[in-house]
């Protein structure tokens, strides 16, 4: 199929080497952000923080959070262009969604005499809300539609990207804890240009399921 889209995601794959000489224009960062910015969430939560890693000194943080496990995943800190922890509010509260109605209001989705009809939807978080005030659960579903969203544009962008759930969770949260605020990050996302001698998986063939194995039409 010569769909650009298609085109665009037969080009991207999970860059297991980095070019450490290439670095992501400021144009190209600015659209990445705002991308991430617009991506869908339930009722139109947005419970996510994304932390941008780039300075030499928050590199080396995120390098320490590698002495214990997953040191497979350690040389793109320093190699990509830049690391992006994707986090989840795990208590996601009223309050928060206030934030967004009247975000709503000032770019006229709704009224100000309508502030209180708008919360109606706020039901469907309490309802994926435990007794405790839990809503990982549900909230970090939300970060993982951004993440989805952030991998297509980074294929439309020509921006390698791998994905990384291989951190060490309790060292990363720990570690960033002043820049997450109570936010907690499972998962991080490395993104460059991949290194044309060295990342093999650039050179094989892409892989997946035939349609017809996954998609049922009724």
């Amino acid at each position: 199929m010569q769909h650009p889209i298609i085109q665009d995601l037969l080009w991207r794959h999970t860059t297991k080497k980095y070019d450490n000489s290439r670095k992501i224009t400021q144009e190209d960062l600015n659209v990445l952000f705002e991308a991430m910015r617009l991506s869908a969430s339930s009722i139109n939560s947005q419970p996510w923080r994304f932390v941008v890693i780039e300075s030499q000194a928050a590199r080396q943080r995120m390098a320490d959070t590698f002495i214990n496990k997953h040191q497979y995943n350690k040389h793109h800190v320093f190699d990509s262009s830049q690391i992006i922890l994707f986090a989840y509010n795990p208590k996601y509260t009223r309050d928060d969604y206030a934030q967004v109605v009247d975000q709503g209001i000032v770019d006229k989705r709704s009224k100000q005499q309508d502030r209180e009809k708008a919360f109606a939807t706020f039901s469907f978080a309490q309802s994926n809300t435990d007794e405790l005030g839990d809503t990982s659960s549900w909230t970090k579903a939300q970060t993982y539609l951004a993440l989805g969203n952030t991998l297509h544009t980074l294929a439309r962008l020509k921006i390698d990207a791998t994905p990384m759930e291989g951190i060490d969770i309790e060292l990363v949260n720990q570690s960033f804890k002043e820049e997450l605020v109570g936010f907690q990050c499972d998962v991080a996302l490395a993104i460059g240009y991949h290194h044309i001698e060295d990342d093999f998986n650039a050179k094989l063939p892409k892989s997946r399921l035939p349609l017809n194995q996954i998609l049922v039409r009724i």
